[in-house]
């Protein structure tokens, strides 16, 4: 089981733009004018479409150094994101529901960097319900749909069972969760809390669509019908 972070699970977007402007001042030596829209995309993408955006013309350097300071500004503000975030309507309740079907393991497929993910998370109690290493992250460089392969490999690592449609669902709240998840070898199931409406996430081809994450009997009754008892050792 694949969850997406922001807007899936919690929405701490005041504080993630206060740490990209730091990390942007660190790295560039300016202050931030314009960040590029997150769109469900990793912040690898983010973080060069910023510098572009911003006048700067990105070096070899600039995306390791940009995400360093990303992890750094981020931490350095984790006391605020309860204050200033909020948790998904839900959101709790699903993580705990879902874990107790058998043989589910949790993780996140995201376009945040695996530090930032965590304090994300942890900031409302959620990553107990989590296995990050398990996970795909903004600071690998690939698309969506090929971090989900990455996250799927390492649960076959762990497991040694192989993971594909039949076994990895993925809860998302964008259009491109949805087609990451059509693209890499997933089952999805949408959620129209966040970046996409309900009928722009059938419409990318979202197996389910629920409206938000606060009918716990819901979210599990989707994962128990997109997989079966016998392969449902999901990632």
């Amino acid at each position: 089981m694949l969850w997406n972070v922001d807007l899936t699970l919690v929405d701490v977007a005041i504080v993630t733009r206060d740490a990209y402007a730091e990390a942007f001042r660190i790295v560039t030596g300016r202050p931030l004018v314009k960040l590029a829209p997150a769109l469900g995309r990793p912040d690898s993408e983010i973080v060069f479409e910023t510098l572009a955006v911003n006048g700067i013309v990105a070096e070899d350097d600039h995306l390791p150094k940009f995400l360093s300071a990303l992890a750094m500004a981020f931490a350095d503000r984790r006391k605020r994101l309860a204050k200033e975030g909020r948790m998904m309507p839900g959101a709790k309740d699903a993580l705990k529901a879902v874990a107790r079907l058998d043989g589910v393991m949790q993780t996140v497929l995201t376009g945040t960097i695996k530090s930032n993910a965590v304090h994300k998370l942890k900031a409302f109690g959620l990553d107990k319900y989590i296995d990050f290493d398990l996970g795909g992250y903004g600071e690998e460089v690939y698309p969506k749909a090929t971090l989900l392969q990455v996250a799927q490999g390492r649960a076959k690592q762990r497991a040694g069972t192989p993971f594909t449609v039949a076994n990895t669902v993925v809860i998302g709240d964008s259009t491109r969760d949805v087609q990451a998840a059509k693209i890499g070898g997933a089952a999805v199931i949408g959620v129209a809390s966040g970046r996409s409406m309900a009928s722009e996430l059938r419409e990318a081809g979202a197996d389910l669509v629920l409206p938000d994450l606060t009918n716990a009997s819901e979210v599990v009754a989707a994962v128990a019908g997109l997989t079966s008892p016998l392969d449902r050792k999901a990632v």
